[in-house]
């Protein structure tokens, strides 16, 4: 049997499809493939569009987040104990640079760890948000510390006006029990014993906040707070 005897394909990749399409690129671009399989080749100006509306999105996402983790007023990197939260890290060069800009924009000055350590309290020991026309009994003890100051603020961290004309109490002119443990009751109007002033003329939408400092302490980072007591803050009576 000679070559001749054998029939001839009529296609191949040297002659092409049989239907005289082509196997180039442009074929495989052509409108002969099925839709669902085709390539799709996008224009250039849709491309960059494409990027530049991505590039957009993911600012704007940046730009949100960082505000509102800024708007919130609470710094990261939390210690917690109980109500209360201390920033060890807050004033020393290993501070977020989140927590920076809350300082930074509310033109706070947070305590060095030389200096002392700053506990804040925006709820009491229940878990609910304090509320600057209710009383609030403070009890128990705090960790040692050469001087230590308790002050009321509104919950944007701003002194408020009091009827007495302070907002805060010093740990050397409180009333204490024999084992050494104290009772603030923080209220608007004057109460016998350890008395905190409130704001006299709050809305309960203005916010509290109470924040402790501890002069000259020696838990001034957040593995020496492991353990140790803090006060607690109960709720007594709202109007």
């Amino acid at each position: 049997m000679t070559d001749q005897s054998l029939p001839h394909s009529t296609h191949g990749p040297e002659n092409g499809p049989a239907d005289g399409s082509s196997y180039s690129e442009a074929a495989w671009y052509g409108e002969k493939l099925p839709r669902a399989i085709r390539p799709y080749r996008s224009h250039p100006v849709r491309k960059l569009a494409t990027i530049a509306l991505v590039v957009v999105l993911a600012s704007l996402l940046g730009i949100s987040t960082a505000y509102l983790l800024i708007e919130r007023e609470q710094p990261l990197n939390a210690v917690t104990i109980g109500p209360w939260h201390a920033y060890p890290k807050a004033g020393t060069a290993d501070a977020d640079p989140y927590s920076v800009a809350i300082y930074t924009r509310g033109a706070v000055i947070p305590l060095a760890n030389g200096e002392g350590l700053a506990l804040v309290a925006r709820e009491d020991s229940a878990g609910h948000q304090l509320d600057p026309t209710c009383i609030y009994r403070i009890a128990g003890q705090t960790p040692s510390a050469r001087l230590w100051t308790l002050t009321a603020l509104d919950g944007k961290g701003h002194l408020v006006e009091t009827l007495p004309g302070r907002g805060n109490l010093v740990s050397s002119d409180l009333l204490r029990a024999q084992d050494g443990s104290f009772q603030i009751t923080a209220a608007r109007n004057p109460h016998s014993g350890n008395w905190l002033p409130l704001a006299a003329a709050a809305k309960a939408s203005d916010g509290l906040r109470f924040v402790l400092r501890l002069y000259d302490a020696p838990v001034t980072t957040g593995a020496a707070l492991d353990g140790v007591s803090m006060p607690l803050i109960e709720r007594t009576g709202c109007p």
